[in-house]
């Protein structure tokens, strides 16, 4: 599936045009030019290799998955491999979405599959029309801004999950095997995360450097913005990873004293038991002892038994064993 776009002068012109006209229109010096590629094989891409002059190793990097975020700088052109994220927060996964892009002084083209949602990319241009006289590098800026805000939002999706974890931490009926299990699929999120936003770093960094002929030089704050989000949501990401794994071992500890607590209580109890047994145990002996077989004597061993019992629970219930 291929969908085009012909901007001049900053205006929206034209869409949905043959992809045989790209390079007619790009010849004008007052136009742009986005083509959107959705699950192309290297065949689909051919036609536009020679349409734009692409490199043979970036149009086979736009095909192939597993590739790390990156720019790469070719004579006539720059290669973007970017990803966007999504987490599932029933199940605490996340999954990532790939983007690929040929950056050209006068086209922009995209390369993705059917879930990577670009009509959000398409939004945020239209929301700015003010910006699209700057070409390829306004088409460029929203599809960036696009991505790394769903990495930012994804990063909040993910700190109020943790906030999730720790407030069940200490829930007086825990389900501990449930918060481990959520514990570890969150991490690995965060692993996941931290793959996808670390590399964008170099990637946006180098797009303001100055030297870049596809780059409008004027759209620099813009880019900055999208840079000071990436360090956010970076940093942001550092810090989760250690409070993830607070929490686990936070409640790794936390069954190691409720552990201890109930065993507290299970001797506690046992030691007052053991009076009782003790008391009704010694009178059952078969030999004549004070008060045996007599009213008086069954009286004082039950005071007894109720008085040890008595001062064994408010004893250890003093020192808070029980």
């Amino acid at each position: 599936m291929i969908h085009t776009r012909l901007y001049r002068k900053g205006v929206l012109e034209l869409e949905d045009f043959p992809l045989a006209d790209v390079s007619d229109h790009i010849e004008d010096a007052e136009a742009t030019v986005w083509v959107d590629f959705t699950n192309p094989t290297k065949k689909d891409l051919a036609a536009l290799e020679q349409e734009l002059g692409l490199h043979r190793l970036a149009v086979e990097d736009a095909v192939n998955d597993f590739e790390r975020p990156k720019l790469d700088r070719y004579d006539t052109h720059l290669f973007l491999a970017a990803y966007s994220v999504r987490l599932d927060e029933k199940t605490g996964i996340l999954s990532n979405q790939s983007i690929k892009a040929f950056i050209t002084p006068r086209a922009l083209v995209t390369v993705h599959k059917k879930t990577f949602d670009i009509s959000a990319v398409v939004e945020r241009w239209d929301k700015e029309p003010d910006l699209a006289v700057h070409g390829v590098t306004f088409l460029l800026w929203g599809l960036l801004d696009t991505v790394v805000d769903g990495h930012f939002e994804t990063v909040q999706d993910l700190d109020a999950q943790i906030e999730g974890l720790e407030d069940s931490l200490f829930d007086p009926k825990p389900k501990s095997t449930e918060l481990q299990r959520r514990s570890f699929e969150l991490r690995k999120s965060l692993v996941l995360l931290r793959r996808v936003i670390l590399p964008m770093r170099e990637v946006v960094n180098t797009l303001m450097r100055r030297d870049l002929e596809a780059i409008d030089t004027s759209m620099g704050p813009y880019f900055q913005d999208v840079y000071d989000h990436v360090l956010r949501a970076t940093e942001w990401t550092e810090s989760l990873r250690d409070l993830v794994n607070t929490v686990l071992e936070t409640n790794i500890s936390l069954q190691g004293n409720r552990m201890n607590l109930i065993m507290k209580k299970v001797t506690s109890w046992a030691a007052i038991i053991a009076v009782p047994t003790a008391i009704t145990g010694f009178y059952g002996q078969n030999v004549p002892y004070p008060g045996f077989a007599t009213q008086g004597g069954f009286i004082f061993s039950s005071a007894l038994i109720v008085v040890g019992s008595v001062a064994l629970y408010f004893a250890f219930k003093r020192n808070d064993w029980l």
